[in-house]
């Protein structure tokens, strides 16, 4: 693994930092209501009185919001604890009507697992786990609709969600970035959360501490909150370990505090003083018994488990006999994977991997279209290499063909017989393009035989020309050394 070390004049210093993770659940009806989770509907339409904090007014939990939870704490590896608490934190702030969130404080419901991430220089490097608790969202504050004023949206007020903490174990801002999107990865293969971090349906809190390098002191740290993208998320450790180490090499004192990420600058800024568990008066909730999960709803839950991107990846390498690369990247998410086994059903995998990762996702760029939206389906583009396979056409007619498949949907048998495009290998044919080439251009042949070998690709060209590209390369090639000697 590649050290990430913050280098001065006075020294070298090391990065501390752990995460914590907001993830919207999804569930068609909020943590403790009924109302609506909708994403972008009309402000304050999704909005039931448990949800506005009106007195009187009970919460019942979602069973749902509990699965998808426990089923992420498996897909982390992680302790599903059959005992859990719901506590109530206190704090004021005007997008929570309730003034306190329901979440779970001493007794989570799920206990510690482990996360692996591959790093660029193939290493490596397990994050532990802490917990995951659930809790309801807040609502949404809108501060750009009026100079003066601050608007409330209280449709996400209530959402579920599934809070992930993990270890301080990120040493870089590297690890943070790919087990961002490793998580994001695992939640949506899941389908516990769609991992929308510009939408805020997963958003992340990052505390951040430097120390001498070797030390294994933990200092104070300062948390980042809310930063909604991976690219972010690596700026803003990057840049607050980097301000602590000024900050100490300065001679100051490094306080406690929560900060905000300023997109624009890249840098952070000072929010207020670090709050800690005590100034939120946490207690249980007595609107909740605690919630108890029994033996046959575990296995329940285990049952609907889905194979994961990691387990995935070592599949396609062992059984389908992919690179290590080329699985991580078509199993980044389950769409793509998908595809590609479709596609590559009772293929050369490997072929079929090379058009995915170089045409198919150049045209799906290019066309600015999601996965579900593509004009070539995997079956089309199974067919594509089935053609190139068994010499019906060449794989440059085979860009031309998919080309007008991009554009027209149709499939590729029907586009080659129409454009006539049906590679030639019968060798009768071939050998006479290639001798009316030879009898036409007597100079070259002499220049070869002479010694000038490269011309063979210049001969090569001039048949395809002729054939226009419908001749068999393989053939043409074998063919022009015999008759050239």
């Amino acid at each position: 693994m590649a050290e990430y070390v913050i280098e001065t004049p006075k020294g070298k210093w090391e990065m501390v930092c752990g995460l914590e993770i907001h993830c919207q659940i999804i569930s068609k009806s909020k943590i403790f209501s009924g109302a609506s989770t909708e994403f972008g509907d009309d402000a304050n339409v999704n909005v039931s009185f448990v949800d506005a904090g009106m007195p009187g007014m009970l919460p019942v939990l979602n069973k749902e919001c509990v699965r998808q939870a426990v089923k992420t704490g498996m897909g982390l590896n992680a302790k599903i604890n059959k005992y859990s608490v719901f506590s109530r934190k206190n704090y004021f702030y005007p997008d929570t009507p309730q003034n306190y969130q329901i979440t779970q404080f001493e007794y989570p419901l799920v206990g510690e697992g482990e996360v692996f991430i591959d790093l660029k220089d193939g290493s490596t490097r397990r994050i532990g786990i802490e917990r995951i608790h659930i809790e309801q969202d807040a609502a949404k504050s809108i501060h750009d609709l009026n100079p003066k004023k601050s608007y409330i949206d209280l449709n996400r007020a209530g959402v579920g969600l599934m809070e992930i903490v993990t270890k301080p174990d990120f040493r870089s801002p590297e690890e943070v970035g790919e087990f961002l999107k490793k998580l994001r990865s695992i939640v949506r293969y899941l389908g516990t959360c769609d991992g929308n971090m510009d939408e805020g349906s997963m958003r992340c809190d990052a505390s951040v501490s430097v120390r001498p390098a070797g030390s294994s002191e933990l200092r104070a740290r300062a948390e980042v909150k809310n930063v909604n993208s991976v690219k972010f998320a690596m700026q803003a450790v990057e840049f607050e370990a980097k301000r602590q180490v000024e900050l100490y090499e300065a001679g100051e004192t490094m306080q406690q505090q929560t900060r905000h990420f300023d997109q624009t600058t890249g840098g952070t800024k000072f929010l207020r003083l670090k709050e800690f568990s005590d100034d939120y008066r946490y207690f249980p909730e007595p609107d909740l018994p605690p919630l108890v999960l029994d033996d046959e709803f575990i296995e329940q839950v285990r049952s609907e488990m889905v194979e994961l991107p990691d387990a995935k990846k070592a599949r396609f390498v062992k059984d389908m006999g992919l690179t290590a690369y080329d699985a991580a990247v078509l199993c980044e998410n389950k769409e793509t994977a998908d595809f590609f086994e479709k596609a590559a059903k009772g293929r050369d995998a490997k072929k079929v991997a090379n058009w995915i990762m170089g045409d198919f996702f150049a045209m799906l760029n290019a066309k600015r279209l999601p996965l579900e939206k593509s004009p070539v389906t995997p079956e089309m583009l199974g067919q594509l290499v089935d053609l190139i396979t068994s010499n019906v056409i060449n794989g440059k007619t085979a860009k031309d063909v998919f080309a007008i498949m991009a554009e027209t949907g149709e499939n590729p048998e029907k586009i080659v017989e129409e454009k006539g495009w049906k590679q030639v290998t019968d060798t009768g044919a071939i050998e006479s393009l290639i001798d009316k080439i030879l009898a036409a251009n007597p100079d070259n042949v002499a220049a070869y035989k002479a010694g000038k070998v490269n011309l063979m690709g210049w001969f090569v060209g001039q048949v395809m020309k002729e054939s226009k590209g419908t001749a068999n390369p393989a053939m043409v090639n074998q063919i022009l050394k015999q008759k050239l000697g």
